[in-house]
């Protein structure tokens, strides 16, 4: 497992393989802003997107890769204005499904919060679905919620799940 934060040129080399890890995650269900199917046309312009607000600063992408594969990542938005300076939103952490269960996501929140310090933000924010798994991982890992939005994503077939926003401070 090897995580590192990359810039906008090294996200377009890897555009394909990020559009692909996306794509698992839809297809498995994830909440992710996106319905399934994904279209590789539609995963390319989102990475395409992501690349560009990594080069611009904005956003800061980390990539779990293991012998040339792709197998996670995971972004953090960084909020601009003025009195928001401190704080970051972590967003689409994504782990492949053939990956999973081996620490994965517990080492991309770690190494991504490890980046927030560096960026100068005490304070994450993230929403995920209400019930999905991933609320064990944020809970585990320090996240507190600040509260909950009923029917907030649609799904596949039109019905639609609220979703919980979480915060963690971080420590010194």
């Amino acid at each position: 497992m090897a995580i590192e934060r990359i810039d906008g040129l090294r996200a377009r080399d890897l555009i394909e393989d990020l559009a692909a890890l996306l794509g698992d995650a839809v297809d498995g269900g994830a909440s992710i802003g996106f319905l399934p199917p994904l279209s590789r046309e539609e995963g390319l312009a989102y990475w395409r997107e992501v690349a560009d607000q990594v080069a611009a600063g904005t956003r800061l992408l980390l990539v779990d890769h293991d012998a040339g594969n792709v197998l996670g990542s995971v972004q953090l938005e960084l909020a601009s204005k003025p009195n928001a300076r401190h704080r970051a939103e972590l967003q689409k952490l994504l782990v492949h499904r053939a990956a999973r269960r081996q620490g994965r996501g517990w080492a991309l929140i770690e190494a991504v919060e490890g980046e927030a310090r560096r960026a100068g933000r005490t304070l994450i924010v993230l929403d995920t679905r209400d019930g999905d798994a991933a609320e064990r991982l944020y809970q585990r890992a320090g996240y507190l919620v600040g509260g909950r939005i009923p029917s907030y994503a649609l799904n596949a077939d039109g019905s639609a799940d609220g979703t919980v926003i979480y915060y963690h401070i971080l420590q010194e």
